[in-house]
């Protein structure tokens, strides 16, 4: 039961890796400022740390993630109620990773808890649950939202104050950028010479600014700004994830893990998982939410770093996914360029994670405790 534990644990934190991982550096690479494989690589090495500094910043998650006060302490000390979490949780996020879609291991979790609970026969506080758990995951995302629509209006008026322009360039392999101007038909035209251009493949349009702040090109400013909001928001999201999964196996101690132990183990299986398997939720974030630039991308990582590095500070179980897709939704809102039936259907996804994760925990917490 102990070694099927560790197993269901650490195939968590793979899909939660998979899934997770890249949000935190979705803008970069959804503005091109990175390619895919920089910008994961940029978020392994960042989660990790967070996830490696969880046990110091964020070790009230541990508790709370262990059932504590949503089921009774007899019924979370039992292996099998861990193994029936840990493998509903697993399922919900793995199967969301495979078709793309971005969800919560923290909503996957809580379905989990709620579903082994139930099928263990134990009394489960609806009280906790509903102020303890779903109440921060249902607002933040809203929270998110409202900030990425309130800041991005005032980044832009503030760039503009200090005379950086946005500029329009024609990137095509193994040729220098070309400044283009858009004609209100959609046509592109070159600005030196006014002819219009016809882009064949293997050629992309990007914005890029033009201009200083205090002696520093505007452009460089901003990548540099954007990467380390990146690496905070994937800094972030380890503080706040990895606890969430090692509490499992600290809830019923498998082969001696101590906290540290727990946590370094959970940080390495989602850094695997999220290596091998990103790809699917990676497009999903960079690509079809909203189109963004650089600046753009900047702002949502930084509302997404703060609020979820907040709430892991005060062991609140926000889900970063909520977090990050939230920011998001606002910037595609405010800016404009929102794909509103991809996004309805991510939020249909994550209406639906709860149940079936509770579900799947109800079913394995059954054949667990008829073995």
């Amino acid at each position: 039961m102990l070694v099927a534990l560790l197993i269901a644990a650490l195939a968590l934190a793979a899909a939660n890796g998979a899934n997770d991982n890249f949000k935190g550096v979705a803008t970069l690479h959804g503005s091109d400022t990175l390619g895919y494989r920089a910008a994961l690589l940029w978020a392994t090495v960042t989660t990790f740390a967070g996830s490696a500094l969880a046990l110091m910043l964020a070790s009230g998650l541990l508790a709370a993630f262990r059932g504590k006060g949503l089921v009774p302490d007899a019924v979370v000390a039992e292996p099998k109620f861990a193994l029936a979490v840990a493998a509903g949780a697993a399922a919900a996020v793995a199967a969301a990773t495979r078709l793309g879609l971005p969800i919560s291991t923290t909503h996957a979790l809580t379905g989990g808890l709620v579903g082994a609970g139930l099928a263990s026969g134990a009394p489960v506080s609806w009280s906790a649950l509903g102020a303890g758990f779903l109440l921060p995951l249902a607002l933040s995302p809203f929270l998110a939202f409202a900030a990425t629509a309130v800041l991005y209006p005032l980044f832009r008026g503030a760039r503009r104050a200090l005379g950086v322009e946005r500029e329009l360039c024609l990137c095509v392999d193994g040729g220098a950028p070309v400044t283009v101007l858009r004609q209100p038909d959609g046509t592109l035209v070159a600005a030196s010479t006014g002819l219009q251009i016809t882009v064949a493949d293997g050629a992309r349009c990007a914005e890029e600014y033009r201009g200083r702040v205090v002696g520093v090109d505007a452009q460089r400013a901003v990548d540099s700004a954007h990467l380390l909001s990146a690496g905070a928001v994937s800094f972030a999201r380890g503080l706040n994830d990895t606890p969430k999964i090692a509490a499992l196996l600290m809830a019923a101690p498998v082969f001696g893990l101590g906290g540290f132990g727990a946590m370094t183990a959970v940080g390495a299986a989602m850094a695997v998982g999220g290596l091998l398997a990103a790809r699917r939720v990676a497009h999903t974030m960079s690509r079809d939410i909203t189109a963004m630039n650089h600046g753009q991308g900047f702002t949502a990582n930084l509302v997404t770093a703060a609020l979820v590095t907040t709430a892991s500070w005060h062991a609140l179980p926000v889900s970063t996914t909520h977090v990050s897709c939230g920011s998001l939704f606002g910037l595609g809102a405010v800016a404009g360029g929102a794909r509103w039936a991809r996004i309805r259907r991510i939020l249909m996804a994550w209406l639906l994670t709860l149940p079936i994760a509770a579900a799947a925990a109800a079913a394995v917490a059954l054949v667990a405790l008829a073995a």
